[in-house]
């Protein structure tokens, strides 16, 4: 765990070097370059996101999404490799609250920022994972409290500003089953444990694996938070293959003009010694490698495989 908090006092340390510092001098690495060399190259990287496909779990007022291959409208044909060069896709997404994503506070409050309005500082942020995977295996309906964060706190020290808290419970090992999205019973988040986080150790925002905040008549744990202009990441996974203190977490969306809801992926950046995820170097990436089959579309299941 000392290891995991230096990597994290390394990467604060470095972006206040360069801050400080109009320029390197001549024929220095820049402080910013010298962090990714020294620190973020060796660590640990690991995908905290579904892949989105037709048929994984959505709430069921949205209604199915449908891929399609992507057609020429000057003769109505889609194209393919063997005559056009290349192939593209037509996705038609009921909603943008759809697998894994961030929900920007205009989701249920027009008066604040959509997901194209999010400040570039959402960019990458220290990631602190509290599991209640205990307790949801006795009860699975459980819903983190503020006791479950203090006692976090006691073992990691102070959940620091700014910070992304992403909840384990473990939910998102039944993915991608259709029926999760009906299930009125599922691991969530107090109230109180919201306001704590907020107002008390003032974090950037909180995620979860399942697809809603808590199980209560109005949702007034999700009510509450977008209502005072927070965000909230939702869909959340392999939160199992990170540390629960000292990772950082990346996060990227596209910038899609009034958004509602962000088709979001997320990063753990982990220390270099973690037993999960890849290090720079280990998997080839450009060029990056031919794969065994060629993708080609499957009309029964509406999407590209190999």
């Amino acid at each position: 765990m000392r290891h995991s908090r230096i990597l994290l006092t390394v990467f604060a340390l470095g972006v206040l070097v360069s801050l400080s510092e109009a320029a390197a001098p001549s024929g220095a690495e820049p402080p910013l370059w010298q962090i990714y060399t020294q620190t973020l190259k060796k660590a640990k990287y690991v995908d905290l996101t579904h892949t989105i496909t037709p048929a994984i779990p959505v709430w069921p007022g949205f209604g199915p999404s449908t891929f399609g291959p992507a057609v020429d409208p000057k003769t109505g044909k889609p194209y393919n490799y063997k005559d056009d060069g290349f192939e593209a896709t037509r996705y038609m997404l009921a909603t943008d609250q759809l697998g894994t994503q961030l929900d920007p506070p205009a989701h249920w409050n027009p008066d604040y920022p959509a997901i194209d309005e999010l400040p570039p500082t959402f960019a990458i942020r220290p990631l602190v994972v509290i599991s209640i995977v205990a307790q949801v295996a006795k009860e699975p309906g459980y819903h983190l409290t503020v006791a479950d964060i203090q006692h976090w706190e006691k073992q990691h020290g102070r959940i620091p500003e700014g910070a992304v808290v992403f909840v384990r419970s473990d939910w998102s090992k039944d993915w991608p089953n259709p029926a999760l999205a009906t299930q009125k019973l599922f691991p969530g988040v107090k109230l109180e444990a919201l306001k704590f986080l907020h107002e008390q150790r003032h974090i950037l925002f909180h995620g979860h694996e399942p697809l809603d905040t808590d199980t209560t008549p109005n949702l007034e744990g999700e009510a509450w938070l977008l209502q005072n202009g927070y965000t909230q990441a939702e869909g959340v996974t392999n939160l199992d293959q990170v540390p629960e203190v000292g990772a950082l977490v990346m996060m990227g969306f596209p910038k899609l003009k009034g958004g509602l809801g962000g088709f979001a992926r997320f990063i753990a950046i982990c220390p270099p010694e973690w037993n999960h995820g890849v290090s720079v170097g280990q998997v080839p990436d450009s060029p990056l490698p031919k794969m065994d089959k060629p993708l080609h579309w499957d009309d029964k299941i509406g999407m590209r495989v190999r």
